[in-house]
């Protein structure tokens, strides 16, 4: 199986924007393989799909604020990291993705400002492994503990949403995804 084979073209109608404000309500499609049919049912109506010994596992986990957007020491020019995973808790050391590319190397400083007071940066990293075409592994340098240090994360980091969404992230999402 290719990866292109998921590729499908989506009209923007039919994308839901934002979750409903009642979470039962959301549109569920059943497919039956045995009949070849399709139904357009809503959420509430999954408890009519199950048998006697089937088995829900509820997802209760939270989107992470995992998006920055920070500039470069020298060039001041407008960056954006993607935390993809942490490789070290006690070095703050990430996996991340990063937009432009090609103009983050190894060596670099990433400095990283609150939106409601850009003149101050209140968290820096250091570019120090390329791993793929945009990966890159960095450090963050913050003295303060763990839990000081995700308070920094979350109040500079913005929720990711999918790309197709076309908007930007609101403070809603932070608590709806």
């Amino acid at each position: 199986m290719k990866l292109s084979e998921f590729k499908f073209d989506l009209p923007p109608g039919l994308i839901a924007l934002y979750p409903e404000d009642n979470r039962d309500e959301s549109r569920l499609m059943v497919v039956n393989r045995a009949e070849g049919t399709i139904e357009h049912k809503t959420f509430k109506d999954v408890i009519n799909y199950f048998d006697e010994d089937d088995v829900m596992i509820i997802n209760n986990t939270k989107v992470f604020p995992a998006r920055l957007y920070g500039n470069m020491l020298k060039t001041g020019a407008k960056i954006e990291v993607f935390l993809l995973r942490e490789l070290n808790k006690d070095m703050h050391l990430w996996d991340v993705f990063v937009d432009p590319a090609r103009k983050i190397r190894v060596g670099n400083k990433l400095y990283f400002s609150d939106i409601d007071n850009p003149v101050e940066n209140i968290l820096v990293a250091e570019v120090v492994d390329n791993t793929t075409s945009r990966g890159r592994t960095i450090r963050f340098f913050h003295d303060g503990d763990d839990e000081e240090f995700r308070a920094v994360l979350r109040k500079l980091g913005n929720t990711p949403l999918p790309k197709y969404f076309d908007r930007e992230p609101e403070p809603l999402d932070a608590e709806r995804y």
